[in-house]
């Protein structure tokens, strides 16, 4: 760790050797590594969150302005084979500098992306990490969350380091396959299978039930405008922050699904029942996987119905027939994932010190993470922490 007082020089730093294994290079534009991360988006593994196309506009929009770029090229000492890419960036909070995944709050997956399916194990995580942080620029701690355990079925060097640890979040995703009109019967459970019948019949009783495709300039639009209004309307019902309220990251979702309709990297979904829009969906797409990443209801417009799984479920089976063959139901552990019959897994995090003031930094977020796991545990005592919340946010928006 002492090899991260190297600072920058020019648009990259120097190679660096660590432990013979692996070379890296820091880059700190994302012109400078465009062929390389390209490349490994279309040939090699990684998830929907790392495409370029996302990390631009993340740069675009959404880095803090004095945050520097950081982003490592990882490479095989003895062949020169390119490995991996590792997306970070350093920025200042509270008098310190930290180094943390490319994200902004708008990645919900933190994985490098793999040249192959080659296997990590331990040891070659270790050695490359090494090298990755022997290019990094000065920084008082790491910090990397949302760490998932494997990418594409291999394993994710990230989560097998020595200092990463299971979060208090998990995310969860189901399998789709067979035949597309039959798929949600199949691999949902039986229950789920039945409400969600029930609350379709009621939804299209309302004057016609059509799950539209937002694919034209006009319709990203009026959709995703519905979108945030209807989700921005339920958050403060709940008296819940959403990462919606910033300007700035509606641009950045906005301008996404725009690019969407030309390199196909996210889609936005409505659900209509009659003349009402009930529903919306917003979905990053890599490969075989749909990436549900925002959702908005209104949960008044038809009684007795919820329209959140209605849109899912009608999604399973268009991405089915579709070819697609993962829906991946992202971060949270909300109760309607177990019901459709999701799969869980836990997400890994890196959070350590390097100088005294980071690691007396780390402490302190370990100990609140540590509280915050407590207060879940305890069903009675989270239902009033989430009540206190709700109110305070309601004070502040003057509610």
């Amino acid at each position: 760790m002492a090899a991260m007082t190297t600072g920058l020089a020019g648009d990259e730093a120097a190679v660096h050797a660590a432990g013979g294994a692996y070379v890296a290079r820091l880059h700190t534009s994302l012109e400078a590594v465009k062929p390389l991360w390209l490349r490994l988006e279309t040939e090699g593994v990684c998830t929907g969150h790392q495409h370029f196309a996302w990390a631009e506009g993340i740069v675009e929009g959404l880095v803090p302005p004095k945050a520097d770029l950081a982003i490592v090229e990882v490479r095989d000492a003895a062949t020169g084979e390119l490995r991996m890419l590792v997306p970070l960036m350093r920025r200042r909070a509270f008098h310190h500098w930290v180094i943390e995944w490319l994200s902004c709050g708008v990645c919900d997956y933190s994985a490098p992306l793999l040249a192959d399916a080659t296997p990590w194990t331990r040891q070659s995580a270790e050695a490359a990490w090494a090298a990755v942080l022997s290019v990094l620029p000065p920084a008082d701690r790491i910090h990397i969350v949302g760490i998932p355990k494997q990418i594409g079925g291999i394993a994710n060097p990230l989560a097998l380091l020595s200092p990463a640890r299971d979060s208090i979040h998990s995310h969860y995703g189901i399998a789709m396959d067979g035949d597309a009109e039959t798929v949600v019967k199949r691999i949902c459970r039986p229950s789920f299978v039945k409400a969600l019948n029930k609350d379709l019949r009621r939804l299209d009783r309302n004057g016609g039930l059509a799950l539209v495709e937002a694919d034209t300039p006009a319709l990203v639009d009026s959709i995703f405008d519905k979108l945030v209004e209807m989700r921005l309307s339920r958050f403060r019902e709940l008296g819940r922050f959403d990462l919606l309220a910033q300007p700035p990251v509606v641009d950045f979702y906005r301008k996404a699904a725009h690019r969407g309709l030309t390199d196909g990297s996210v889609r936005i979904f409505g659900l209509r029942a009659g003349d009402v829009m009930v529903a919306v969906q917003y979905l990053a797409v890599h490969l075989g996987t749909l990436h549900a990443l925002l959702v908005a209801i209104d949960q008044g417009a038809v009684p007795n119905v919820s329209p959140g799984l209605c849109i899912m479920g009608e999604l399973i089976r268009w991405g089915r027939g579709q070819g697609f063959d993962h829906f991946d139901l992202s971060v949270g552990n909300q109760s309607y994932k177990e019901h459709m019959g999701a799969v869980k897994s836990v997400l890994s995090e890196l959070c350590y010190g390097i100088t005294p003031k980071g690691m007396a930094a780390s402490e302190a977020i370990k100990y609140r993470g540590r509280g915050v796991a407590f207060v879940r545990a305890n069903p009675r005592l989270f239902k009033v922490a989430q009540e206190a919340m709700q109110r305070w946010r309601r004070l502040r928006a003057g509610r």
